[in-house]
């Protein structure tokens, strides 16, 4: 840009002594050295420029505002100086000094071009000039201020009209990204990094962002996902990911009331990008609310959020609904109910299909008994299963042939009718994109079509046996299709037996079709773990460990590949061995070695010396991996995801268990498997509403009544109307004067926290100088006690050696003080109602200390009493010190007048 070359200055030099002026602190000398010049216009070269960048930045740092002032008026900076003096002045938190070099910029492009300042602060990584500066390439005076978490700056910077620019995408090939790769790929990346470091901080989320909360959870998927796009920076990404959770959670924790609660979990507003975050427009039943901002949570993997204990105590409440004395019962009287409910479900499922609305019937929609009913059933479908397999064993010769009936072993399929019905309603409720979301729902697919499959395949079957039979002239089709598998005995046709079965029979598949099913059936009772702690975490590490032997086994694949191409091409001209030669029997011995249950006497071939000293060889190394190194990576794995389950095991399982918990909160679906599949009286009720479009609008008037109900009790429920702006997603009539409550909450209790850490800084400090005293008055008074037994002429050395010690301890307590108004700070984690604790524990610490270098020192009580008053309250600082100091300075100027006296 143009403005990057600006010819500066007021036709002058540098002065050499401008540096040690500014140092010294001499805005007088400062100002006659920026009168002098020899008129003579010129482009001054980087090393004097930078050397002007070099005085301004000293003066913001050494904080002389005068000098600063002196500077700005007699030199003219351009637009790089103002910029990196802005850096400068963040870094030390100097919002005045920022308040005035923003005027500064707005004087110098004006008012209105303001904003071509503001984007010139991002074009800064194409000038070479300040490739030596001590700040990170990209980085702004606003992404600075938001990454030291200095509020003031932040909003003083966002109300000229700074921002951060979002950065592009990834893989983005417009010309503004394809510049900033070509001209340096570093610097591109580094101030890509920088910039989500300022938008990702917690200043400018409260501070920019309508809804903070909202803009925390899609920050944080959009950090994941790039860790994963660009793995070079995948720890900073990560970082920054964790960073706005915590943020998310600590606007959590500002809550006050149930009522709070309620409104910032509950998402008022219809027109939210709910679709593009993953949220369906399912409703809950009747009195649950509709826990939106908590189900988008959930979508977005926040587990800090969900796990935190207001989400959970509200989540637990909901669960057991009327049944307040569920939570706190007993293992043993839960585990009665709970057989209780198994036994008499048929009843239950009767009266709720007679009377929905009866007092049992609302009883079963209580999202625990539910729970409860749903997992009866099924246990039901499992003994039904296990009563089959069971039956086919008892009549092996009936079931083996073609004889049997299709509905012998079909009662199962009443509940699969079930199951399927259920999947389609839940499909309509959620939608298709977020039905597939979960993959317990692609399992159940998966599950459903396996048997529904295994049902039309025997079903084909008889009706190929029946069509076939009605032509005489396929008299053998139809004794393989309807007789095979049993000996007729008028039938001239010799018998079928199953040996003689097609390998595409439609029976074998079927039967394994059913067999592969029946053990998935099984396994899918693993979704009701989470809701016990100990099992629902167990239930997490297995799922954990099986998604590292997936990864395993692709390495496995490769490496025994390569061993089974190389041994059984050794094998393949001989015929000594029977289980090596052959790719399947090669197969086989070489996957049950891993195990250890083969003998390694089918590598030999006593007549053929170098191929099996080869195949030995190939055999042995194969060990060597597999067996040792493979097998013990795989279980050093499995180890490792255990141990990060159980290190975080409470977060992981009430993460678990509230994905379990919101599923059962759903409108509808009340009726379990297979009583779902008989048409019901309320069934009946819709569709005459649905078919009478007269009937129809009532409902739908009340519901929205209903809704505007709610939506006025959660914005007036507060006196003021100041709460109405906690929800910032709500669309209510509120103003938007105000940011969030939950927000202001955090900006203040930050704010409180950076001055009670300036304050806290302040005592250290004052500590410091109060030893340096100290430890001042210990050697004058050592020095006196030597001029006193001294001559005259030793005296007179002797002060000008006090005189010199003296300036020295002066000096010190000077370089003490010195840049502590531009002091940096790191950036301060919230943490609530916990300020007095600290307050009380750090002065608790500073006075044991100092009484502890007092009594080291041997000094007297009065010294301890002193050295120890500035590190109590806030209000006895001034006197404490002021006191000490004028003490201290008498004390001085006596033994000074003593020595001066004994050397006269």
């Amino acid at each position: 840009p143009d403005q990057w070359r600006e010819i500066i200055n007021k036709k002058m030099r540098f002065p050499q002594e401008l540096i040690g002026a500014i140092q010294e602190g001499n805005a007088t000398l400062v100002a006659d050295l920026l009168k002098t010049g020899d008129g003579i216009i010129r482009q001054l070269d980087d090393s004097e420029d930078r050397l002007w960048r070099e005085a301004l930045n000293l003066a913001i740092r050494l904080g002389s505002e005068d000098i600063m002032d002196t500077l700005l008026g007699g030199v003219k900076f351009d637009f790089r100086q103002i910029h990196e003096a802005l850096l400068v002045a963040v870094d030390t938190n100097q919002p005045r000094v920022v308040k005035k070099l923003l005027d500064r910029l707005d004087k110098e492009k004006g008012v209105g071009n303001n904003k071509v300042d503001v984007r010139s602060f991002s074009l800064a990584i194409f000038d070479h000039s300040i490739d030596d500066s001590q700040f990170a390439p990209g980085v702004t005076p606003l992404t600075l201020a938001c990454q030291k978490d200095l509020y003031e700056i932040v909003t003083m910077l966002t109300n000229k009209g700074h921002v951060i620019p979002r950065p592009h995408r990834i893989s983005c090939a417009c010309l503004e990204c394809r510049n900033g790769r070509q001209y340096d790929l570093l610097k591109f990346s580094l101030s890509r990094i920088n910039t989500y470091r300022g938008i990702a901080s917690r200043a400018y989320l409260s501070i920019t962002s309508e809804d903070a909360m909202l803009s925390a959870f899609r920050l944080s998927r959009e950090l994941h996902k790039l860790s994963k796009k660009e793995p070079e920076f995948k720890p900073q990404y990560l970082c920054l990911e964790e960073l706005c959770q915590e943020f998310a959670v600590e606007l959590l924790g500002m809550c006050r009331n149930q009522s709070e609660v309620t409104t910032i979990l509950n998402d008022c507003d219809n027109d939210s990008e709910d679709e593009d975050d993953g949220l369906d427009g399912r409703a809950f039943e009747e009195g649950i609310p509709n826990l939106a901002r908590l189900r988008l949570a959930v979508n977005y993997n926040q587990k800090q959020f969900v796990a935190h204990p207001i989400c959970q105590q509200v989540l637990s409440s909901i669960w057991c609904g009327n049944l307040s004395g569920w939570k706190g019962s007993r293992t043993a009287w839960k585990l009665l109910v709970s057989i209780g409910i198994f036994i008499t479900m048929p009843f239950l499922c009767i009266i709720y299909w007679i009377a929905p609305k009866s007092k049992i019937g609302k009883m079963l929609k209580i999202p625990v008994i539910k729970f409860l009913l749903h997992s009866a059933t099924y246990l039901w479908f499992l003994i039904t299963l296990l009563a089959e397999s069971i039956a086919m064993e008892m009549y092996r010769t009936e079931f083996a042939s073609r004889h049997q009936n299709l509905l012998h072993n079909s009662l199962h399929m009443v509940w699969v009718a079930g199951f399927f019905w259920f999947e389609c309603k839940e499909v309509w409720i959620e939608g298709l994109r977020s039905y597939f979301l979960d993959w317990w729902n692609c399992l159940d697919m998966i599950v459903l079509s396996m048997y529904l499959a295994s049902f039309v395949l025997r079903g084909l079957i008889m009706l190929k046996g029946y069509f076939v039979c009605q032509v005489p002239e396929r008299a053998d089709e139809c004794a393989y299709f309807t007789q095979a598998g049993i000996t007729v005995q008028w039938s001239s046709l010799p018998p079928t037996d199953r040996e003689h079965w097609r390998q595409e029979d439609p029976q074998l598949i079927a039967e394994l079709l059913f067999a592969v099913t029946s053990m998935l059936s099984f396994t899918r009772l693993a979704y009701i773990l989470p809701a016990q702690e100990s099992l629902g975490t167990m239930q997490i590490s297995i799922g954990k460990m099986i998604d590292d032997m997936m990864r395993f086994m692709f390495i496995l694949m490769i490496i025994g590949t390569a061993f089974l191409c190389g041994i059984n091409n050794i094998y393949v001209p001989y015929v000594v061995s029977t289980h090596l030669g052959q790719f399947n029997e090669t197969f086989r011995f070489l996957f049950w070695t891993m195990f250890g249950v083969v003998s390694q006497d089918y590598v030999d071939m006593p007549d053929f010396v170098v191929a099996e000293f080869v195949g030995r060889v190939l055999y042995g190394i194969f060990t060597l991996i597999i067996v040792i190194v493979l097998l013990n990576m795989l279980i050093a794995m499995i180890t490792n995801s255990f141990q990060k389950i159980e290190d975080d095991a409470d977060v992981e399982w009430k993460f678990a268990r509230s994905k379990l918990y919101l599923n059962y909160f759903r409108e509808g679906l009340t009726m379990p498997v297979p009583f779902n599949i008989i048409p019901s009286p309320k069934a009946a009720f819709y569709l005459m509403r649905w078919v009478d479009p007269t009937r129809a609008a009532e409902p739908s008037s009340s519901k929205i009544q209903n809704t505007f109900s709610i939506k006025s009790i959660l914005c007036h429920s507060f006196s003021g109307g100041i709460f109405r702006r906690i929800c910032c997603c709500c669309n209510c009539n509120s103003t938007p004067d105000y940011p969030p409550i939950a927000s202001i909450r955090y900006i203040e209790s930050a704010r409180r926290e950076f001055e009670e850490s300036k304050r806290k800084d302040v005592g250290n400090r004052i500590t410091e100088l109060n030893k340096m005293v100290r430890r001042l008055h210990s050697e004058m008074k050592q020095i006196h006690q030597t001029v006193l037994h001294s001559s005259q002429g030793s005296s007179n050395c002797s002060c000008s050696e006090d005189s010199s010690v003296l300036g020295k301890y002066i000096l010190g307590a000077k370089n003490n003080f010195r840049g502590f108004s531009s002091g940096t700070y790191s950036p301060l984690k919230v943490t609530v109602h916990e300020e007095e604790k600290a307050e009380a524990e750090a002065q608790k610490d500073a006075q044991e200390v100092t009484k502890t270098e007092v009594k080291e020192q041997n000094l007297p009580e009065g010294c301890e009493n002193r050295a120890s008053s500035p590190t109590g309250s806030k209000g006895s600082w001034d006197t404490g010190f002021g006191s000490q100091e004028a003490e201290e300075s008498s004390e001085a100027t006596a033994d000074t007048q003593a020595s001066e006296n004994s050397a006269d």
